[in-house]
């Protein structure tokens, strides 16, 4: 089970927000590429970077602070990038900088062709970002929510030869109250291509029940707030996921 740390950059900062809300959010460092190192440090095998700027202004906006980042890091882990992606040349210049996965949101449900066009020319190395309430698929910065069901959308892309799914319940997200776990393993149990759990990992017991199901398809989690506030050790939590699972 891969632990995977989140740096959420805003304005060249790393924050946290609450249910993606920007006007709630809480800067955690001021220095992007140092907190990458710190968590690399404490044993990360993979970085998770989102573009909050980028997300809301369709474009990517933190191009400086990744490029520090994919600088510290080299060739240690790889990082993966969501927020803003929506063409191409994006992808391509973020791949050409280091990045190894990109992550499509908004754009994989708004814009399916550009998926399907991503998928062709960069295989391997594009992930989709579902983010859902109640089973429904959101977009736009999660300000919009659509009639389509997670499933049968994450279906259709995995044809498409995405490499795997970030599911996130924007419910849960920011506010420690737990993985929903069974909306989690039913997507995975739905799919061939691994999903990757994020929002609302509150403790150490989020990541033993996921460690229980790791074998219905879940790669990993992403991990927000609580190795910021302390709620978790990271360290401690990734020895113990490689203890549960090893």
């Amino acid at each position: 089970m891969l632990l995977i740390p989140a740096i959420d950059l805003k304005d060249g900062h790393c924050v946290r927000l609450k249910q993606g809300d920007m006007e709630q959010a809480t800067t955690f460092g001021e220095d992007p590429a140092a907190m990458a190192r710190q968590w690399l440090d404490r044993g990360a095998r993979r970085l998770h970077l989102v573009d909050l700027n980028g997300a809301f202004a369709g474009k990517p906006q933190n191009f400086a602070a990744v490029k520090a980042i994919l600088k510290e890091v080299g060739d240690d882990i790889p990082v993966q990038l969501g927020g803003g992606i929506r063409d191409l040349d994006t992808i391509e210049r973020y791949i050409d900088g280091g990045l190894r996965y990109v992550i499509i949101g908004t754009a994989a449900v708004k814009n399916p062709g550009f998926l399907k066009d991503a998928c062709t020319a960069f295989g391997g190395h594009i992930i989709v970002g579902l983010d859902a309430k109640d089973g429904k698929v959101a977009t736009d910065g999660w300000s919009k929510l659509t009639g389509h069901e997670v499933v049968d959308l994450a279906r259709k892309f995995e044809d498409w030869g995405v490499e795997s799914i970030v599911y996130t319940d924007i419910g849960r997200d920011g506010m420690l109250t737990g993985i929903n776990v069974e909306a989690t393993v039913k997507l995975a149990q739905s799919l061939q291509i691994p999903v990757i759990a994020s929002g609302g990992l509150a403790g150490m017991a989020d990541i033993e029940k996921l460690c229980a199901v790791e074998g219905e398809g879940i790669e990993g989690v992403i991990c927000g707030r609580a190795i910021y506030s302390g709620d978790l050790d990271f360290a401690a939590a990734q020895a113990r996921a490689d203890a549960l699972n090893g």
